[in-house]
């Protein structure tokens, strides 16, 4: 298990076009990708289990703990990005709710954007 960054401060100010925003760039896949965003209310939980393609949890709002096979829960917040390679064991839960968007595809390479959190 890896923890990138997307916050806003990993991102690059964008202004073609008369644009003024940030883009913090997550990732770039040639190979099919699924995205799908997921909702934990109070005491949600994602149950411990195997990845079966490469997998990358983006924390949209909220706040939660994720482990992998290390049994070490680590905290995560928006701006966090969780990332498990195909067949790593790992589960996701949060006590106050937490709102992720997860991608999946078996060619994610987070590093190629993301810094890793320290």
């Amino acid at each position: 298990m890896k923890i990138f960054q997307f916050g806003k401060e990993e991102g690059k100010k964008i202004t073609q076009f008369d644009s003024d925003f940030i883009m913090s760039r997550i990732i770039l896949t040639e190979k099919e990708a699924r995205i799908g965003c997921m909702h934990l209310e109070e005491n949600g939980m994602i149950g411990y289990h195997q990845a079966t393609v490469p997998q990358l949890l983006l924390i949209l709002n909220g706040e939660g703990l994720v482990k992998g096979e290390n049994d070490e829960y680590i905290n995560v917040l928006p701006g966090d990005a969780v990332f498990w390679e195909k067949d790593e064991w790992h589960e996701t839960k949060t006590d106050k709710g937490l709102t992720a968007i997860v991608i999946e595809s078996e060619e994610l390479n987070p590093s190629q954007f993301m810094s890793i959190k320290e």
